[in-house]
């Protein structure tokens, strides 16, 4: 019988194979211990009973929570709202910060003071943001001043305290503070594209604004889609806007999942366990945009 010669290790490959994951190591480490350690246990809470006396261990009730939360009017209305912010937040989100891009990407003189009044909002702190629009939201503010003087109403609209205009109202100011952080990933790609592309469609009679809809549109097409799913998931996850302008009302009407969740959470009832639930269901629409994203993105 032939002996079988043991195959040596490669202590160098095994080395090799090793370093890249020994520097990420300390991230993992903080990842794991800041994100997903507090997902699993999110998870977790959210089929047991734990509220009011959060020093008691949490009680495992299966689907309880799950079935409550079928029944909630408020989680559906909530849920309601935030598929309406989306709906109206994210076409805008897309469609006019590229317009915003095309126009500052002209070689024109001064147009840096252009791309940095754009781009100013949105280095404005939500907090600050959300108090001065309150103030221009108020019945006495300017917007509704403005309107007075010059005579398109007689009295002022409630821009904030009216379940028909609240949520509205504040979809402005997210798209107002997300207009130029969208037409900076935008101008990013504009300046990719080469200039002989559009001196080429100018000969063929594409000019002016059609050039762009032959040529900018679909080579822009990964920053569109990028730039949808980001807008949809800031959509999804908006709170400092609520938080500070409109409180969910009136009659809930304001109230998206993130601040539904905030609310049971960390509000009177101290309802962790069902503020999980709820915050489950959030992952599951984000993740279902994230995997549409990976879907209907180009594979280049």
């Amino acid at each position: 019988m032939t002996m079988q010669k043991s195959v040596p290790i490669n202590w160098t490959l095994i080395q090799q194979r090793l370093t890249p994951y020994l520097f990420l190591l300390p991230a993992l480490l903080v990842l794991g211990l800041t994100v997903f350690y507090p997902a699993l246990q999110a998870f977790y809470l959210s089929f047991t009973r734990y509220e009011y006396d959060i020093t008691q261990a949490p009680e495992w009730i299966g689907f309880a929570n799950f079935q409550r939360l079928w029944q909630d009017k408020v989680f559906w209305q909530t849920l309601g709202n935030t598929i309406l912010y989306l709906a109206i937040a994210v076409p805008i989100l897309v469609a006019i910060p590229l317009v915003l891009a095309i126009l500052v990407n002209q070689k024109l003189r001064g147009m840096h003071w252009f791309r940095a009044a754009y781009y100013t909002p949105v280095i404005i702190s939500m907090v600050v943001a959300g108090i001065a629009w309150r103030w221009l939201y108020a019945q006495n503010g300017l917007l509704n001043q403005l309107l007075k003087q010059t005579g398109i109403l007689t009295s002022g609209i409630p821009w904030l305290t009216s379940p028909r205009f609240a949520l509205f109202s504040v979809i402005a100011v997210t798209v107002w503070k997300g207009l130029g952080y969208y037409m900076v990933i935008y101008l990013a790609g504009l300046q990719s594209i080469p200039t002989e592309l559009y001196e080429a469609a100018a000969i063929d009679g594409s000019d002016g604004v059609r050039k762009h809809w032959d040529v900018t549109v679909p080579l822009m097409r990964p920053y569109l889609m990028l730039v949808a799913v980001i807008s949809a998931i800031s959509a999804t996850k908006v709170f400092e806007e609520i938080y500070i302008m409109t409180k969910g009302g009136p009659r809930n009407s304001s109230k998206t999942i993130v601040y539904y969740l905030y609310e049971q959470a960390f509000g009177s009832s101290l309802d962790i366990s069902y503020a999980c639930t709820i915050g489950l269901v959030m992952f599951l629409i984000i993740l279902v945009l994230s995997i549409l994203n990976l879907k209907l993105s180009p594979k280049s």
